[in-house]
């Protein structure tokens, strides 16, 4: 690429630009969409929140607990929900899934926040029948709306945090939001050679714009570039 771009500035231009057209054109038509392994599935959810701050409700687990329930009795065993599907996790809220689960054959990746004194995490938490725990903490939150460094209350940056995790058993490689728009993430993720891709985000925010259409794509590629199988979930 770099090469190219070179060559771009000479007087042999128009041939580059012929050779860098001809390779755009057939890897589009060599495209192949990234899909989930068997068994795998993300559930997108369409729920607004009426003001900032505002965090899954009880009606909103259940309307969320439906959507597993269904997919389960589709035979799906793995399955991913959006950032934030959670809410706020709390002893609580690890009770109800849990106890949800009990019955059923399957093990949910869900977004969820962790206060602590100083801020919060974005996170992914992993739920069974049997149990509940962090899987991942997000290591670039979205800047000025999500991490302020320069104040307390914001969301913590794990920049050089835990790059990969097990879900159900798979190493995946976790991109939350912001994450899916940065080369450092799936770099750092890649090195541990994950078998899978897992996308979330939460866009509801997002209104008409392409937001959310820019960071499924961004997440396509990356899948396509390493030859990873993906899994998205997101909430608009």
């Amino acid at each position: 690429m770099a090469h190219t771009l070179s060559a771009m500035t000479t007087r042999s231009w128009p041939i580059v630009a012929l050779v860098i057209g001809a390779v755009f054109a057939w890897s589009s038509s060599n495209w192949s969409e990234p899909r989930p392994p068997e068994g795998w599935i993300g559930i997108d959810t369409h729920f607004n929140y009426a003001s900032p701050g505002q965090h899954a409700d009880y009606a909103q687990h259940l309307a969320t607990l439906a959507l597993v329930q269904d997919a389960a009795k589709a035979g799906v065993k793995n399955i991913v929900l959006p950032e934030s599907a959670f809410g706020i996790w709390t002893q609580t809220t690890e009770h109800l899934w849990v106890r949800a689960l009990q019955d059923l054959d399957v093990t949910v990746n869900g977004g969820a926040i962790l206060v602590s004194a100083e801020g919060y995490d974005n996170v992914m938490i992993e739920v069974s029948g049997k149990v509940a725990q962090i899987l991942y903490r997000e290591r670039m939150p979205v800047p000025v709306s999500m991490w302020q460094p320069w104040a307390s209350g914001g969301a913590t940056a794990h920049v050089f945090g835990k790059p990969a995790g097990s879900f159900a058993g798979t190493l995946i490689a976790p991109l939350i939001c912001y994450e899916q728009l940065l080369v450092w993430p799936i770099l750092q993720s890649m090195i541990y050679k994950p078998s899978v891709i897992v996308a979330t985000g939460n866009g509801w925010w997002t209104g008409d714009t392409n937001i959310v259409a820019i960071q499924k794509a961004a997440a396509r590629a990356w899948a396509s570039l390493f030859g990873v199988p993906l899994v998205i979930a997101f909430n608009t």
